[in-house]
């Protein structure tokens, strides 16, 4: 909703605090992030604060490159990172601690790391930019951190995994999330290893796992019985996959400050198909800096040319000095150990042999020296940085060089048994190339030297797959049998199909694309105009509320095609001109089912909120792949909050004025006449109720009890003003709007409920 009103003082306040801003996470420049405490010993308070170890928060403003956020609050974070009286510890910023819903770019929470444990700056940056290609993982950036205007030092900026990162990934946030953080991690101990050695009650998990949603302790432990006690369910609970990746990663880039050393810094999400998903967490030590222990073949700990030559399969081949059935049971089949090796084989030749990773540390390196040096707390030498990123460096410890880790580590998977060997897939083909919904498609490839293959496919950008093993027997779409083509069919159940192959001999195994599941092969095709459309809208909302309780303007699609279809590739807008204005998100939509989109402006909020408002006073509305593709528009004119803009019939008709039926089958109200001149809503109403004529005259309203007695008015009203009745002021009961206009006479009956 746009409105004119004090729009020369909100253009004044644009112009004072408006600044241009870099992505907070922008890993070729530095923020500069200041803190600012009334405190004098603020250190000595938050001190206090985190050994009293209940995530109380010191309260202070916050200033990022200019832009100023107040009443945030603020701990100090880590495990190891984190020491007392240290003057560069790790922070923990909660920009929601007395404003809600304050945000910086969309994001509520700054998390920044000390660099403790790495001399190259990179270890962090680069682990996350790797992780990100192949799984839910968080973005970072640099910043140079100020205290009541005394710098700190430069720190790393790491994306919270909270309820805005889940809503990015998973499209929802409201499923069982769990930490994989002990409160204190026991270097002789189990930790948060999913073992089921602190029995069947939950509450013997309560000090061990981090609960981060409303709640999920039966949802958790009916995973670590899948994992411990019934391994041939590990499928229906687990998104097995993902945590391969996960495990894949630390192997690759011996980050051992994680689940594979003391069984911690990971989190875990059950989406809304009730599948259990890991995300990996502070990876500040990776490439070689943690090396206390693997929990397995070298439990003491290991060197850093032992680092080079660790085995992945530790706990297949050896032994799990403490319980690890996150990976050992996983490891127990002979597909799965493939498909692990495989994404070890992605990581190590596709970013770090391809020279990719090496390119984006010169860039971060150039970028952050000049902050390097003017670091007046880092924990390592200057000399230390520029030697680290090729050569090991040693302080207290040993510090790999990444290239020289990273050289050594390729070395030794290149004579890993399962490492080389695998099939080679070709390029994919499908027919038809555009899909018709309803209609068989067929996907073949020429793979050599496998003995299994599959595809696995899904009608959405999200959800699970279903797997259909890919034969070469010349009954498939596959041409001849034998022939090194491998094919299959299923019927397209939507415009959009995401998919992936894999394919494996007795040796070893290969995806295609090589980071799936994550990644994907996809078919799009667009729809025909009718199948999704705008069927309501309200610019001028007042009462419908979203999930953060804000009222602002709606937009409801509707599938009314008979088919799943996604939005992905289109686009909405209030510009003709501009018909790629805000680019939707791929949703999802069963046939018959509807959408809320909030027009805005609250970008960074979810998915479902434009980078646009509605015009109260009319425009129109686009729904468009481009300029030369638009499959819905609608035109209004002035809006009010006595009623939406709908479609009446629902999905077909012609739009028409109606009590809104938000998310709902739009059925104007039995006895209603859209086209009346007097309009009100709600009814029945709690606290207030909006009434509109639409008389091109003045008017004189007055409301009236049942018993006769006025309770409001004569009010005085401009020709088509809206009328605004604070019907919390008159108690339950029956009432009567009565508006006299020249020669003319009238009555809206309505009731206030308790």
């Amino acid at each position: 909703m746009r409105k004119g009103f004090l729009f020369s003082m909100l253009a004044i306040a644009i112009v004072l605090q408006a600044r241009p801003q870099s992505p907070l996470y922008d890993l070729s420049s530095v923020r500069e992030v200041k803190l600012r405490f009334a405190q004098q010993d603020w250190r000595a308070q938050m001190e206090a604060l985190y050994l009293a170890g209940n995530d109380e928060r010191l309260t202070g403003d916050l200033e990022i490159d200019g832009t100023l956020l107040q009443g945030v609050g603020v701990r100090f974070k880590g495990y190891s990172s984190y020491s007392p009286g240290r003057v560069k510890n790790p922070f923990n910023i909660d920009l929601n601690h007395t404003v809600q819903g304050q945000d910086y770019q969309g994001f509520k929470k700054i998390k920044l790391s000390n660099v403790f444990q790495d001399p190259s700056f990179l270890r962090e940056a680069l682990s996350y930019a790797i992780a990100r290609e192949y799984m839910p993982a968080s973005r970072t950036g640099y910043a140079n951190v100020w205290v009541n205007d005394t710098l700190l030092g430069l720190y790393v900026s790491t994306e919270d995994v909270g309820a805005d990162f889940l809503e990015e990934h998973f499209g929802e946030n409201d499923g069982a999330f769990f930490k994989g953080n002990p409160p204190t991690v026991d270097l002789s101990g189990e930790n948060c290893s999913l073992s089921d050695s602190p029995g069947p009650d939950s509450a013997a998990y309560y000090n061990i796992y981090d609960m981060q949603s409303d709640g999920g302790w039966g949802r958790l432990l009916d995973l670590i019985d899948a994992l411990n006690q019934h391994p041939e369910r590990i499928d229906s609970v687990l998104n097995v996959d993902r945590a391969l990746w996960m495990h894949a990663l630390n192997y690759a880039l011996i980050n051992f400050d994680s689940y594979v050393g003391y069984a911690q810094n990971y989190y875990l999400y059950r989406d809304r198909d009730g599948i259990w998903n890991t995300v990996p967490w502070d990876m500040n030590m990776s490439f070689g800096a943690f090396r206390l222990t693997d929990a397995s073949t070298y439990w003491n700990g290991f060197s850093v040319t032992q680092a080079m030559s660790i085995d992945p399969m530790s706990h297949y081949n050896g032994v799990s000095v403490f319980p690890r059935p996150l990976i050992r049971s996983l490891l127990q089949d002979p597909m799965r150990r493939r498909m692990y090796i495989a994404h070890i084989r992605a990581i190590l030749e596709d970013q770090v042999a391809s020279g990719d990773v090496g390119q984006l540390a010169q860039q971060i390196r150039a970028a952050i020296d000049p902050h390097v040096q003017a670091d007046p707390n880092k924990f390592y030498s200057y000399q230390g940085f520029l030697d680290n990123l090729s050569d090991q460096v040693s302080f207290t410890i040993a510090y790999p060089g990444l290239a020289q880790l990273m050289n050594g580590r390729i070395a030794y998977m290149q004579t890993y048994p399962g490492f080389t060997g695998q099939p080679v897939i070709g390029a994919v083909q499908c027919a038809p190339v555009d899909i018709s919904v309803g209609q068989a498609i067929t996907i073949s490839c020429a793979i050599t030297g496998a003995d299994t293959v599959f595809i696995a496919y899904r009608f959405a950008d999200r959800g699970l797959f279903t797997r259909v093993a890919m034969l070469d027997d010349g009954q498939h779409g596959d041409g001849a049998a034998g022939d090194g083509i491998f094919g299959t069919s299923f019927i397209a159940e939507a415009n959009l199909i995401d998919y992936y192959l894999y394919a494996e001999n007795g040796t070893a195994g290969e995806f295609s694309p090589r980071g799936a599941a994550y990644r994907t092969h996809r078919i799009f095709t667009r729809l025909a105009p009718g199948a999704l459309v705008i069927n309501e809208l309200m610019a001028d909302n007042r009462t419908q509320a979203d999930v953060s309780g804000a009222t602002g303007d709606w937009i409801e699609l509707f599938n009314a095609s008979g088919a799943t279809i996604t939005t992905a590739g289109l686009h909405l807008s209030d510009d003709p001109s501009d018909p790629e204005k805000w680019v939707m998100p791929a949703f999802t939509l069963a046939p018959g089912e509807y959408i809320i989109l909030w027009a805005d402006e609250r970008v960074g909020i979810d998915d479902y909120h434009t980078n646009f408002k509605l015009d109260a006073q009319g425009e129109t509305l686009l729904l468009a792949y481009d300029a030369d593709d638009v499959m819905d528009q609608v035109s209004f004119g002035a809006q009010y909050p006595i009623y939406s803009w709908a479609r009446s019939p629902n999905a077909t008709g012609d739009f028409t004025r109606m009590a809104p039926t938000f998310k709902g089958y739009n059925r104007p109200a039995a006895g209603s006449d859209p086209a009346a001149a007097v309009q009100l809503w709600p009814n029945p109403a709690t606290t207030e109720v909006f009434a509109f004529a639409d008389i091109d005259e003045e008017i004189e309203a007055e409301v009236f009890r049942s018993d006769g007695r006025r309770v409001e008015g004569p009010m005085k009203l401009a020709a088509r003003q809206l009328i605004e009745l604070d019907t919390y002021a008159y108690g339950p009961g029956q009432y009567t709007l009565r508006l006299h206009a020249k020669g003319s006479v009238t009555t809206k009956p309505f009731i206030v409920l308790p």
